[in-house]
Parts: structure tokens; sequence; C-alpha cells
């Protein structure tokens, strides 16, 4: 009796699982039908419909027990691989979604035989699946990127503590994030090792939330920033916390809190307290001075050590402008620009640059692009201009130039540009020189005409004395979302690598919008990855993929610049970059730079005023209905959505890399090498972490540092991870793990205590990217000697 129960249960687990194996194949068949008649009336490829017919066919014999359903099912992958192989050139990631799942479905249709065989061996059969799988994902890990063979490496004197300091964001005035410490080398790096960690207490959760703060450090001590602009400074061999500043803000329609550094100065012929400063900007729109050794308010700063930076600025709604860079401080002058709440209305808060004394905080001038020939503040109850380009990213300086350089974003709203004035086309999304005295306008060099992709200008300007072509210049590299980098003389603002105005996209617009006919192309290598294709998009399933490929055909794309409209189109490079914020770093002995880079697309619609109005969308604001999702752009005839191109996995719909490092000669503009950036270990469907590395490169922003070591270090990545790449080869030589995503940029300082070297990064996370949220502070060293 119990024989021939266990017989009899046995059967009807076979038979339920060989009706299981052939639903899954009708169901793969079926969605792969109907998706790909719905491609093919789009003008896609032939393959999903020809695919399902095959695939159906193959499971309604197989529910027959026909064995011809074998050979349909064979003719299937036949098909399957010869497609795969001619759209994907043999690329192994566009390989890993046409190919795994067919061929585990293909184990269903194996003869009787060799499937009784398999399930007699299940531990052999495993094993040789999970070495399929392997040699898969060995293939992916080895494939190949553009790498030179070598490169030049420039031997440092030993660095000492007075002079491989950071005493600035970019680690200079230049913002060339480049430091002479030359203790930590290829040949010792893999020894690094955790020195201290510091936390800051509360995780910050606000918007795209995360610790992005890259400290300064002066003299025997780091300064940084919290996420809502506490000032701490901490010990830097040790990384005890010395003191605390409670800047106490007021986070009111607040919906991106951040700080991603401080700024130092030290008053020439004082002192005593607060000879030495810390100077902050808040989010609550304020000026903090605070004295570097006590962490106290400087008394002779504004009241109470703070000055507002709402005069004059228009805000109607709070939380609409605030500071999120760090200060800017040259000539005893403190420069600051501003955050504003994107695409919300025509008329919302002014992007004028100002600068105030560092001593006093007593206003000093202001660049208001809509006032060229005012450098003064508005009169009682008047603003500066209102929805002028702004810039919110980090400034540069050149003290004996005596010029600030600011990258400016486009006025918002971003996507519909009919009412800009004549100053906003002039100004939107470029770089601006401005004089140090007096707040005017040297020259202006703009990256995008009459911008309507949200390329704003992020990434602080980095300069650079070079010699090109045997003549020394005094150079400017500004990177940018496109994925262009622009050599400019900082001087005049002339191109020193050639710019082409080239023609671009001129169909898809609404009725009333423009566009520029050509757009400034630099002759440095683009960095913007090649253009989308319907093969080029991407998934984890087959499925997936086909959706990615319907919503591509569903767009307008013809290339970088397509116009957004009232049907959906998609913007390569999307909002993220290219280069984001994070910029690039510079070693001017070897006269190449190191820049990370994003590759995900954006999908952009715009929706008519009534339908808008008919939805209740409204600008965002404390406690109200408005939201990111679909922006109002109120003022204009249309509200805009616009997010990032993803499968319903969660995934990127193109292809990888998602995110690179690269390498340029600066004389010669061509990549010497370009490796991929992160990996999936913590990303996965619908945001679950996989746990598998794979190699895909990662959206990504924070930027580099490099040392006179010969390494630079990124964190940047989806992933938590931190990671040192031989600079002359790009060469991955050592990554450690993160409590979580490193979304900032990397510095490293000798001790002066020690002489030893540290490499230090805060470890926040972001929403936008997906990384895991934190609150700490993680600095690496060599083990004591």
């Amino acid at each position: 009796m119990t024989l021939a129960g266990s017989r009899d249960d046995r059967s009807l687990a076979i038979r339920i699982g060989a009706l299981a194996g052939t639903l899954l194949v009708v169901a793969l068949g079926l969605a792969m039908l109907v998706g790909g008649i719905a491609l093919l009336r789009l003008g896609g490829t032939f393959y999903y419909a020809l695919a399902g017919v095959l695939l159906l066919f193959a499971g309604w014999l197989r529910h027959r027990r026909d064995p011809r359903g074998r050979m349909i099912y064979a003719a299937f992958l036949f098909l399957t691989l010869l497609w795969s192989a001619w759209e994907t050139r043999g690329n192994p990631w566009g390989l890993l979604p046409r190919l795994p799942v067919p061929l585990l479905l293909g184990l269903l249709f194996l003869p009787q035989r060799v499937s009784r065989l398999l399930s007699r061996r299940p531990i052999r059969s495993g094993a040789a699946a999970a070495i399929a799988i392997g040699c898969t994902l060995l293939a992916l890990v080895l494939w190949p990127e553009t790498r030179a063979p070598g490169g030049p490496t420039v031997a440092g004197g030993r660095a000492t503590a007075a002079d491989a300091g950071w005493a600035h964001f970019g680690g200079s005035l230049a913002g060339t994030r480049f430091s002479p410490a030359d203790a930590i080398t290829p040949a010792n790096v893999a020894d690094l090792k955790i020195a201290w960690t510091w936390r800051v207490g509360t995780v910050n959760e606000i918007g795209k939330g995360g610790l992005q703060a890259t400290p300064i450090r002066v003299g025997d001590a780091l300064y940084l920033c919290t996420g809502v602009n506490d000032i701490v400074a901490l010990d830097a061999e040790t990384g005890r916390q010395l003191w605390r500043h409670d800047a106490n803000v007021d986070l009111t329609g607040v919906k991106s809190a951040g700080c991603r550094g401080v700024a130092y100065y030290k008053v020439p012929g004082m002192t005593g307290d607060c000879s030495e400063r810390i100077i902050t900007n808040t989010v609550d729109a304020r000026l903090l001075a605070v004295d570097r050794r006590s962490g106290r308010r400087c008394a002779d700063f504004g009241r109470n050590g703070e000055v507002s930076l709402l005069k004059g600025m228009g805000v109607r709604i709070p939380g609409y402008y605030y500071p999120t860079s760090a200060p800017t401080i040259a000539r005893g002058r403190i420069i600051v620009g501003g955050w504003v709440t994107d695409n919300q209305y025509w008329g919302e808060p002014s992007g004028v640059i100002r600068a105030f004394d560092a001593r006093t905080g007593r206003f000093l001038w202001a660049f208001d692009v809509g006032r060229p020939d005012d450098h003064g503040e508005p009169a009682e109850g008047q603003t500066y201009t209102l929805s002028t380009p702004n810039s919110w990213g980090p400034m540069s300086a050149d003290e004996t130039l005596g010029l600030v350089y600011a990258p400016l974003g486009n006025p918002t709203p971003d996507y519909y540009g009919r009412q800009r004035r004549p100053f906003d086309e002039k100004y939107g999304t470029s770089v601006v020189a401005i004089d140090l005295e007096t707040g005017a306008s040297r020259w202006v060099f703009q990256t995008v005409h009459h911008d309507l992709w949200d390329y704003d200008t992020p990434a602080q300007p980095t300069l650079i004395d070079i010699d090109i072509a045997g003549r020394p210049r005094k150079a400017l590299l500004q990177p940018t979302k496109r994925g262009e980098i622009f050599l400019l003389d900082r001087e005049t603002g002339k191109p020193i690598a050639p710019v082409k105005e080239r023609p671009v996209p001129q169909h898809g617009i609404v009725d009333g919008e423009r566009l520029s006919p050509t757009q400034p192309f630099s002759a440095i290598a683009s960095l913007a990855g090649p253009p989308l294709s319907e093969a080029a998009m991407w998934g984890l399933t087959p499925l997936d993929q086909l959706w990615c490929r319907i919503k591509f055909r569903e767009a307008r794309y013809d290339g970088i610049f397509t116009p957004p409209g009232l049907t959906p189109s998609i913007t390569y490079p999307g909002y993220l970059g290219g280069t984001n914020w994070g910029g690039l770093t510079v070693d001017a002995r070897t006269g190449r730079l190191i820049v990370n880079m994003s590759h995900v697309p954006n999908y952009t619609q715009l929706i008519a005023r009534r339908e808008a109005d008919a939805m209740g969308v409204e600008p965002v604001r404390p406690g109200g209905k408005g939201s990111f999702a679909v922006m109002a752009q109120m003022g204009t005839p249309y509200a805009v959505t616009n997010h990032p191109f993803l499968s319903p996995l969660g995934v990127p719909c193109n292809q990888p890399p998602f995110g690179r490092i690269a390498s340029i000669d600066i004389r010669t503009g061509k990549i010497m090498w370009a490796e991929t950036l992160g990996t999936t270990r913590d990303a996965g469907p619908w945001g679950i972490a996989s746990h598998v590395p794979l190699p895909t490169g990662m959206p990504n922003t924070g930027g580099p540092t490099s040392t006179a070591g010969g390494l630079t270090f990124v964190g940047a990545t989806q992933d938590r991870a931190i990671r040192a790449f031989e600079s002359a080869t790009g060469r991955q030589l050592w990554t450690a793990r993160l409590p979580a995503g490193g979304q900032a940029t990397p510095m490293t300082y000798i001790s002066p205590r020690s002489g030893r070297q540290f490499v230090v990064i805060s470890a926040g996370g972001n929403k936008l990217l997906g990384s895991k949220l934190g609150d700490t502070v993680v600095a690496f060293a060599l083990p004591e000697q």
C-alpha cells in the first residue's frame, strides 16, 4: 500500500510539473506574440512575433506529448541564437537577456532518456549548470573595455603634511581634486584598511537624502557638514569628534536637504577667536561662520555669526531656494549661488550669484544676468531678476586673474523656453567668468543653446596650467551632463580644443517653441556613450527587454537633442549625465584627466495645460498636492513628466555599461583608457539586492580624486564601495565595502601627527540612485608601522 501510494504521488507530481512547464512555455509564447505584434506595428523587429508563434506551437505539441514539439523548440532556439548573434555582434551584455531563459526552458524539451538521467543525478546536473553560468559571468567580467597599454608615470618627491592638505572642496581653488600625497601607491594600495569611522547620528532621508560632504583638512582637523548643515570638526588622525555646531535649520518646504562641503578662511592680520573660521551655507538659505578651533559663532560676522541669503530672492514658496554646494572663498569674498526647485513655475527665485565679505558678512556685489550693469542689492520691495539661470554646482577661482568661474543651469522651467529672455538665452547652461572685485561678467561660454533637456552645467570648472602645442596655456576644463568636455582659455573663454557647431534635430516640438539649429561639440573625445537603438534595448529577461523595445519605438529618438513634445521622447544622456556635480580630477604633470560618468536615458513628455489642470497638477509646496512625478511648469502652456527610462523590473532599458570611468589626454583629446564603474551587488529587480557583482557599471554621483602616488579614488556608484584605479592604466587595484552608498567625492591628506596618508569618504547613500542611506564618514589608511 505504501509503495503504491508513493508511486501515485510521484506520478501526480510529475504530471503537475509537466503541466506547469507547458503553461510556462505557452505563457511566454503568448506574451512574446502579443508584444511582438505591437512591436512590428511600430516598425520593430520580427523576432518576438515569430518566436511567440513557435513557442505556442511547441507548448501545444508538448501538452499533447507529440515529439515534434522538440523540433519546433529547436527551431525557436536556432532562430534565437542567429538573431542574438546578428543583433549583438557577440557583445555578452546583449546576450544576457536573450539567451538564458530560452536555454533553461529548453530543458523541458530534452529527450525523455536525457531528462531521466538528469533527474537521477541532480547534483551533477546542478554542477554542470553552475559551471555554465559561471563561465558566462566570467566572460562578462573579462569583457574588455578601452584600455591603453600603459601611460606616463611621474615620480613625486615625498609629500609633507603642509603641502598635502585639502583646504578646499575641490582640493584647491582650481578644483583639480589632485593631491601631492604619494605614500599610497599601486604597490601597497591593496593593504588599505579602515582607520576610523565617525557617524552623524541620524540618517538624512529628506528628498534624495544622504551625507554628501567632502571634508576639508586644516591643521590637524577635518571639517565637514551634515545633510542639515551642522558643522563638525574631527581629529584628522583618529576621527574623534572635537566639536559640533548645531545649525538649527528650518526644513519647511525643503525637498532635498544636502550639504556637499564647507569653506575655510583665515582673516589677514587677525589673531584670537575667529581669526580662522569655517563658513557654510544652509538649506534654509543662511551663511554661517564659526571659529575653527571651538565651533562657536563668529560675533563679528553678520548678526550673531549668520547672514540671511533670502533678501531680494523672490521666494514665494518656502524651500524653493538654497545653496547645497560648498561656498567659494577668494580674495576675502564668499561667493554663493544656489539650488532652485526645478520645473514648478515661471517666476521662481532668482539665479543671482552674490559675494559677501568673509570677515563681516557684508554684501559686496551681485551678478544678476537680468541687470548686467547693476551689481547692488535690489531696492526695498524689489527682487533680483526671477527665473534666471542659477549656479547650484561648485565654483572655482583664480585669485591671480581675479576671476571666479561659475557653472550655470538653464532658466527654470527646463522643458519649455518660449518665455525666456535674451539674457536667459545668453547665459543659460554655460560657464561664466565673474570679476572678483566687481561682480561683472568677463566672459561666458555656452555648452547648450536654448536648453530644453535639463542639461545644466553642474560640475565645478577645473583650472589647469598646461603646455599645449608648445605654448603655455591657462586653461579651464568644463565637463557637462552631455558627456562633452570643453577646454577653454580661462582668461578669455575662447576654446583651446576646437568646438564645432553641428546641426541637431529640428522636428517634434510643440507650438510656439523654437530650437537652436546647431549645438556645440568639443574636439575632446565625447563620453556620452553610443547612440541608442531598438537593438540596444536591454532587460533581465526577454519580456522586459521586449517592453523596453516597445517603449523605445513609441518614443521619438533622433539622437542627442531630440526635443521634448506632446508625444514621448528619449533624452540621452539623461539629467543624471554624462558627468554631474562630481566633476573630474586632473594631474598637470601628465596632462591627463580622469572622470566618471553615467549612461541612463530619460523618458520625457509634455502635457498640455488643459490636461494638466484636469489632473490637478500644481507646484509642490509644504502640505500641498504637488509632486515631482508630473512637474507643473506653471506660467507656460505645458506641464512635463520626465523620469529615468527603466524596465518594469527597475533596471535601465539601455544596454550596459550604466556607469564608466575614463582617462583622457588633454593635449590630444583622446581616451587613454575606459573601464566600467560599479557592479550589481547591491542592485537587482525592483531594487532588491542581487548580491551578484556583475560589472555592468552603475549610475553614479560624486567625483574622483587622484594622487601623486599614481592612484585615483572614487566612490559614487550605486553599490556600496570605494575603489582605487591605477591612474596610468585604469586597472582596478583595490575596493572596499562601505556602510552605505558613497555618493560623495573622496579626499586625501597626510596627517600632521603621524605622517600617514588617509583617504576619506562620506557614505550617506542617495535615494535617486537607490543606494542604501547612511550617516558614516569612513577613513582608510595603510597599517601603522
